[in-house]
């Protein structure tokens, strides 16, 4: 049986990501955009007449504002509001994506009951807990793409720095998606060898702070938009795992009631991603320093959130 994925948004990152999802050949595709009358039909016009060279058989749609079309889906992916300009921090975007976030939750979630619901959208984790609190799902079913994406380009650097494959490297980072995230160096590895063993000390604090900022530094070279080649790559990532019910350990922005510490909000940390969503939460054994961190990068997310609670 066919699957169902819905993308609300259908920019540089939904786009993407559809196209990739798409070309697992056993999921439908549903676009919703409403910025152009037009540009998201076009966009799934376009994925259609690709799908003879890349052979691919799903039904591809795409809406301007019109939801019913979502009913029926198996997940939903939210990418849908403002990106960042230069010289914008992704909590800049907190209200009006919060406004974008509410609305577009409260048009689909009746139609799907049983989905699970992916928030793209900045800033993430705050935004999983307007999802969260919107819909009325349970936990396992409302998640944040943010560490697979932040785990990618630690890898990433790590591996041109060491001119190695990036299949060597096992890369980890936790917390919220933002400045204060964290890079677990102790969970990072090269082909099994500790990232530390390869390392400089001053080397890894230079990886730690690209791997921060790498989400600015993309928007300060392409003065319009943000990333969205690995953002949709991660997405594809998740989908993956919960439609083929892999059981994958992923970093991922989850609920957390008690681990790690935290209680009442959504933060990066490692799950088990399956059919029903969420299935565990891996709790680590961290340094103090680590716990430390952890705790800073939730008292952000929490600032947010009491930020989202006091205007309503």
């Amino acid at each position: 049986m066919r699957k169902k994925v819905t993308f609300l948004g259908s920019g540089n990152v939904g786009a993407t990501a559809a196209m990739q999802i798409a070309k697992l050949d056993f999921v439908d595709i549903v676009l919703i955009g409403g910025v152009h009358e037009g540009r998201t039909k076009g966009k799934a016009l376009d994925m259609v007449e690709a799908s003879a060279i890349e052979r691919y058989q799903g039904k591809i749609c795409g809406y301007t504002n019109d939801f019913i079309g979502t009913e029926g889906s198996d997940i939903i992916v939210i990418s849908a509001g403002l990106a960042r300009k230069p010289g914008m921090s992704r909590n800049d975007l907190l209200f009006t994506n919060r406004d974008i976030v509410r609305t577009m939750v409260e048009k689909t979630a009746p139609l799907s009951p049983n989905a699970i619901i992916i928030l793209v959208t900045n800033p993430l984790d705050a935004m999983c807990q307007v999802a969260f609190e919107t819909s009325g799902f349970p936990k396992n079913r409302i998640m944040g793409m943010a560490g697979v994406l932040d785990s990618s380009r630690m890898a990433t650097f790590i591996a041109r720095e060491l001119n190695v494959s990036v299949e060597n490297v096992s890369a980890l980072v936790l917390g919220g998606h933002g400045d204060s995230m964290v890079p677990l160096l102790n969970y990072t590895h090269v082909a099994g060898i500790p990232v530390t063993k390869l390392l400089s000390k001053e080397k890894l604090i230079e990886i730690d702070f690209r791997t921060r900022c790498s989400g600015i530094e993309i928007v300060e070279l392409l003065k319009e938009g943000s990333a969205y080649y690995a953002p949709a790559y991660s997405i594809k990532e998740m989908i993956d795992a919960i439609l083929r019910d892999k059981k994958k350990i992923m970093p991922c922005s989850a609920y957390l009631e008690g681990e790690y510490g935290i209680n009442g909000l959504f933060l990066g940390v490692p799950v088990k991603l399956g059919s029903d969503g969420i299935e565990q939460i891996i709790e680590l054994e961290l340094t103090e320093s680590e716990k430390e961190a952890l705790r800073k990068s939730a008292d952000g997310v929490k600032a947010l959130v009491d930020a989202i609670n006091g205007s309503s």
